[in-house]
């Protein structure tokens, strides 16, 4: 091998190099169309069952059908934003010109029923928090400034959300737009195994974003109905929070669970917390946990087995080791990566042992 030769090869690896950052690069800066794109893909996907009941059986026309669903979609957007947006707005508002200093003397009242109560059962923790020093290290200003920031982040969304609709507009309209794409890729040979399991995920994964929804759907009525028995302030927009956390896996349910211990107190304050606050707050989380029992006993059951086919077991170690990898984004898009791939490698590697182990049910 002479010197000619290596310096070519050297020369060669550092282009790839450069090409593949640059290319990562790119990625960076297009973060945003990804993003727009990946939204408008899962909705699509939700859509997809709509679209082919329009078309099959009430013999719509693709592009009436299509419609029809994006109508159907804005509607539903357009309603959640009128039911939740004036509470939102309202309590940003109210937020916003509240006396910072009568919060913080709110906060420590409750902060004294709360160890004074303690204290009462021979439980010290009023010294612990005083030398930790938290008290004193809150700002009590950065409620309202994120509301406020929060409120004023919607306009811009705006071109985000008209983007999305416009994308899955398309994807539903042609649903192997982004198949055909991928397909330019792919050898000739291997084409018509790309559109088996092509089909195959848009199946499962629609299945599995449906269910989503119902899984949402039923957590937030059940939060709903504990929340307005106790008389718990917006206890909609409470119950929405709530149940949309519970789509990160694991995490979700218990931040989902602090947050309405917090505002089932925050709701209360100025009462008496032994007989106002500590029973509100001890029924309502009786109703989260109940609530959380429909769901992994009955919610997420369901939707694991009857929408991407694995098990129980299988799917907390893919959301345990992407949350380890990837973060909390990992564990959102675990289920329907994996499932995916179970499908390609189905296709394309049905003969090798494990891969027929664990695509046995697909």
């Amino acid at each position: 091998m002479n010197s000619k030769i290596i310096a070519n090869g050297i020369l060669r690896a550092f282009a790839i190099l450069i090409g593949i950052s640059l290319v990562l690069f790119f990625l960076y800066k297009i973060q945003s169309v990804i993003i727009y794109i990946a939204i408008a893909a899962v909705i699509s996907l939700v859509g997809r069952p709509i679209v082919l009941f329009l078309r099959k059986r009430l013999k719509f026309n693709n592009t009436i059908a299509v419609i029809v669903t994006m109508f159907l979609f804005i509607g539903l957007l357009l309603g959640l934003i009128r039911l939740f947006i004036p509470l939102v707005v309202e309590q940003g508002q109210n937020l916003s010109l509240l006396d910072i200093n009568e919060l913080q003397q709110n906060a420590e009242s409750l902060y004294s029923e709360i160890t004074t109560y303690f204290d009462l059962r021979k439980v010290d923790v009023e010294q612990s928090i005083k030398d930790s020093g938290l008290l004193s290290k809150l700002d009590y200003s950065i409620i309202p400034n994120f509301l406020n920031s929060f409120i004023g982040g919607l306009g811009e969304s705006l071109i985000g959300l008209f983007s999305v609709l416009f994308i899955s507009f398309f994807f539903l309209k042609d649903s192997r737009l982004f198949e055909n794409g991928i397909i330019t890729f792919i050898p000739d040979s291997k084409e018509s195994r790309w559109k088996n399991s092509s089909e195959k995920i848009k199946d499962l994964l629609s299945r599995y974003f449906v269910g989503l929804i119902f899984q949402i759907l039923i957590l937030f009525v059940i939060y709903t109905i504990v929340l307005l028995i106790f008389g718990i302030d917006n206890a909609i927009v409470i119950a929405f929070l709530c149940a949309l956390l519970n789509l990160i896996p694991y995490v979700g349910p218990l931040v989902s669970g602090i947050l309405m211990i917090v505002l089932t107190m925050s709701s209360n304050l100025g009462e008496n917390f032994s007989e106002v606050i500590l029973p509100k707050t001890t029924y309502v989380m009786i109703g989260f946990i109940i609530a959380q029992l429909v769901d992994n006993f009955f919610s997420q059951p369901f939707i694991f087995s009857k929408s991407v086919k694995s098990h129980p077991l299988e799917i907390f170690l893919v959301i345990i080791i992407a949350g380890l990898l990837f973060g909390i984004i990992g564990m959102i898009v675990a289920v329907p990566t994996y499932t995916a791939i179970k499908v390609i490698l189905k296709e394309f590697l049905s003969e090798n042992k494990v891969v027929k182990s664990l695509t046995k049910d697909i």
